[in-house]
């Protein structure tokens, strides 16, 4: 009973911190809380996992997009109508899984995460379990999400900045030569992207 009063204790704070910035960017004329809340809105309703899997499926199924992807992750999402920018300019950085090396993302400070490609994020993500052991223990980490990596496996955590953001792009699956690229996205996870599952 005391965590979840000190959860909505904390909750509360940062409400009141929220709507005391609001006020005084009001009070400024910087900006008005119907613009924020109009703003938000629309991000949110293109923010979505959906994304990711269609950029992944892209890579699968196209090269140039892929070689793009890896190289210029930011033009890529261009290229496909996806806008990265709403909140600050921030750097995507797509890290490729192979055989020999699987990545996983987290963010050690926070939570910063690309949530115009994965959506919002899952409550682990931003747990302080999860930034702690991850990348001091990231191969029995991603086995407790069930994800056992031959030993073999290297495994490379990258740290989220407010700068730059990190996706996954997860192993094509085997059997999969035909599928059309809305099969193959259909085939994502959210956890695939962030490392924590395979495809």
């Amino acid at each position: 009973m005391s965590v979840h009063m000190h959860d909505h204790e904390r909750s509360a704070a940062v409400s009141n911190r929220v709507k005391s910035l609001v006020a005084r960017l009001e009070r400024e004329g910087i900006t008005t809380e119907a613009e924020l809340d109009s703003l938000v809105d629309s991000f949110l309703l293109s923010a979505r996992p959906e994304n990711g899997y269609a950029i992944v499926a892209r890579a699968w199924t196209d090269p140039s997009f892929k070689a793009q992807l890896l190289d210029d992750a930011n033009a890529a999402m261009a290229s496909m109508g996806i806008d990265l920018s709403q909140w600050a300019s921030v750097t995507l950085r797509v890290v490729e899984n192979t055989p020999e090396n699987h990545n996983v993302i987290v963010c050690t400070l926070c939570s910063c995460y690309p949530i115009a490609l994965l959506g919002p994020s899952p409550s682990w993500y931003k747990s302080l379990e999860y930034r702690a052991r991850v990348v001091r223990e990231p191969r029995k980490v991603l086995e407790e999400f069930g994800l056992t990596l031959p030993p073999q496996t290297l495994i490379t955590v990258w740290d989220s900045t407010a700068e730059a953001r990190y996706m996954v792009l997860p192993m094509r699956p085997a059997g999969t030569e035909d599928y059309a690229e809305d099969e193959l996205a259909a085939l994502v996870t959210r956890n695939g992207l962030i490392g924590t599952a395979p495809v």
